[in-house]
């Protein structure tokens, strides 16, 4: 049930506890960090944890604590709100016993436990651009309970290994702060339960062979060591709850009301929710733009760069392409822009991130990606750079700030010319055609970009078909910008017209009735048919002629379009692959070899809309989504999908084009017509 900015999953004693376990939960606090784990308060990923900062030294994301075991007495009966893998039977049946209900408040993460007439409720938060989480524990109704809250302790970066060996740790308590170091790290993790009067028992506990239970299915290293100092007691009563604080910051920053944290967590996203008129009255518009916000960040790993950018006039905005792994990726930012930013009204840290990414262009290429705990870029793709220029147009229809493209516009000029003159790893424009050709040995150049031990899955060497789509929009916008901005425009407008009559010429199938993945690729013309030919007339400016858009909308349709998305690959094709499951290697082979994308869809109704004036149509395509936020990532919507029914989830939990091109669909497909496109 979606209600007043809530996400609510009833709980009673007859429901499946493994339910419990295979739903996740996820808060974050705009700088990358964030606070994840299962509905259960059992952790199952190596990426979950209680407290997960995002630090710029050491950089990157660190488990600092993985969990916390957390004990009540409620009429002389013990209640755990959690616990380790090993009894997971024991407390998994005590949550079956006591749940009432699991919500998303405005992206806080709460549960509410009932037990002869006393109702107790527990919410994790992060304060705001700091790396501070908040636990709360309220006693809504009844006396007078005891508290215990014990942590658990990693100091490990997340996408590491989990660790065999608990590790040394020494910790300081003085007045009711205590302070947990590594004896091998820098990092001070400063912890307390406020108000008092609260007490520290110290119980040193090593535990060991804690299991990950989704790093065992897939057959990585799944077994993970952590301490605990001690744990913290208190009496909780109505109308004074405890709240448990963990921290990076010194103890001057956590001089604040920690009940309050909460409420203005729920302020701030009121605020953002009024900025987009679009969303009102809108539950599910609203619940997938609050999913956007824990995308837009400012990257915590790198917070030196926001002084120069401050500097320099502006902000340091970036994405977060999904939780829990992925960082900013200059491609899944670029096409997520409209949906996270534009969708709902942040205009100004659109083209704050569309600012902060023209600083980082590099000889005509975008970066892919910042690597987890580094701050230089790596550049090996070819359709990063060319969704920039998607994105920018997207932002200048949306805000008429023209000015943003008299800045950046030298910027694309290089981008064009490196692209003619040649790049890294063999991008650059044939002469013979004016198309964009890209072939490195050992690298993946496009989005279908799965490698495992040095097999690339998909490598698309040569001309792929929406490298072409987008280079051939991206002239267009060339032509028309250049003519605002008063500078020759005819070589943009002459190299875009040489590309559709060179695209129109070589990539129609006549065969298949749709148009070729790849051309002039290693072993000629790819004919398999995958999702990429749909850019070619959902962009801005269709590369191919509209004779054809209706066969390759009808072919998407036909061959590729489910419930969630399109698949990456006909089921008629030899490579297909129906689920996406087992070791790393099975996996990524069937990473782009039929598994569904969900961002796809957004493009695919842009494309039928051209063909079809069917908005309800449209809309129907939609229409399993708001299901989906209960599922896997609550109040998210995860990376892929098994390419056939029941159309299992996977991959990340929560994903960022995949929020944003459905949310963009979404308010396109808006039955009163009020969306802005």
């Amino acid at each position: 049930m979606i209600r007043d900015r809530q996400i609510l999953l009833s709980w009673n004693r007859d429901s499946d506890p493994s339910f419990l376990r295979s739903r996740e939960w996820l808060v974050t606090n705009g700088l990358g960090g964030y606070a994840s784990g299962t509905l259960a308060g059992i952790p199952a990923r190596k990426y979950h944890g209680l407290f997960v900062p995002n630090l710029a030294s050491p950089k990157g994301r660190h488990i600092l604590i993985s969990r916390c075991d957390e004990w009540v007495m409620i009429n002389d009966r013990e209640m755990h709100l959690g616990g380790a893998e090993y009894e997971s039977e024991r407390f998994e049946g005590e949550l079956h016993l006591f749940l009432k209900e699991f919500r998303l408040d405005h992206r806080i993460a709460v549960w509410t436990f009932e037990h002869e007439g006393v109702v107790f409720e527990k919410s994790v938060t992060m304060v705001h651009n700091q790396n501070t989480v908040c636990v709360q524990y309220r006693l809504l109704h009844g006396e007078a309970l005891e508290l215990q809250v014990r942590p658990f302790v990693s100091f490990r970066r997340h996408d590491e290994s989990p660790h065999a060996e608990p590790g040394s740790f020494m910790l300081e308590v003085r007045r009711g702060r205590h302070e947990v170091r590594h004896i091998d790290s820098d990092i001070v993790l400063r912890f307390g339960l406020s108000p008092g009067p609260t007490a520290f028992v110290t119980e040193e506990r090593d535990e060991t062979n804690f299991v990950y239970r989704i790093e065992r299915d897939r057959g990585d290293p799944e077994y993970e060591s952590a301490f605990s100092p001690g744990y913290l007691l208190a009496r909780v009563r109505p109308g004074h709850p405890a709240v448990f604080v963990a921290s990076v910051h010194n103890w001057e920053q956590l001089d604040f009301d920690a009940p309050a944290v909460f409420d203005a967590e729920r302020q701030r996203l009121h605020h953002l929710l009024s900025l987009a008129p679009a969303l009102r009255n809108d539950p599910v518009a609203e619940q997938l733009a609050m999913a956007a916000d824990q995308f837009i960040v400012l990257p915590g790993s790198r917070l030196e760069e926001s002084v120069l950018a401050q500097a320099a006039g502006g902000e340091l905005r970036s994405v977060y392409a999904g939780y829990h792994w992925f960082g900013d990726w200059g491609r899944d930012t670029m096409i997520s822009l409209d949906g996270l930013t534009l969708c709902t009204g942040r205009y100004r840290e659109a083209g704050a991130i569309l600012s902060t990414f023209s600083h980082y262009v590099k000889d005509g290429l975008l970066p892919n990606l910042f690597p987890e705990g580094e701050r230089q870029a790596l550049y090996h793709t070819v359709d990063a750079t060319l969704w920039y220029f998607h994105a920018i147009s997207r932002y200048v229809e949306a805000t008429a700030d023209r000015a943003l493209v008299r800045n950046l516009f030298p910027v694309l000029q290089s981008i064009v010319q490196h692209h003619l003159d040649g790049t890294h790893f063999n991008i650059h424009v044939d002469p013979k055609d004016g198309l964009i050709s890209a072939a490195a040995e050992g690298l993946q150049l496009t989005w279908m970009d799965a490698k495992v031990e040095g097999w690339v899955v998909t490598p698309r060497r040569g001309k792929p078909v929406e490298i072409q789509a987008l280079w051939h929009n991206a002239l267009q916008l060339m032509a028309h910008w250049a003519s605002e901005l008063r500078q020759p425009h005819e070589q943009y407008q002459n190299l875009a017209a040489q590309v559709r009559d060179s695209f129109n010429q070589r990539y129609w199938n006549e065969r298949r009735g749709c148009l070729y993945d790849v051309v002039d690729g290693p072993n000629g013309n790819d004919d398999a048919i995958r999702p990429n030919q749909v850019f070619a007339l959902s962009l801005q400016h269709p590369v191919l002629y509209q004779r054809h858009w209706k066969q390759v909308v009808d072919v998407a349709r036909d061959k590729l379009l489910t419930a969630y998305g399109l698949r990456t690959l006909s089921s008629d094709h030899p490579d297909y692959k129906s689920h996406y499951r087992g070791n790393l290697r099975e996996r990524d082979a069937a990473y782009h070899q039929g598994t569904v994308w969900p961002w796809l869809i957004g493009h695919y109704i842009d494309a039928y809309l051209r063909v079809y004036p069917d908005p309800a149509g449209a809309r129907a395509l939609l229409e399993s989504f708001p299901g989906h936020l209960y599922d896997a990532g609550v109040g998210s919507i995860s990376e892929i999908f098994d390419a056939e029914e029941p159309y299992a989830p996977g991959g990340c939990m929560a994903q960022a084009w995949s929020v944003a091109e459905v949310l963009r669909a979404w308010l396109k497909t808006k039955p009163d017509g009020s969306s802005r496109r």
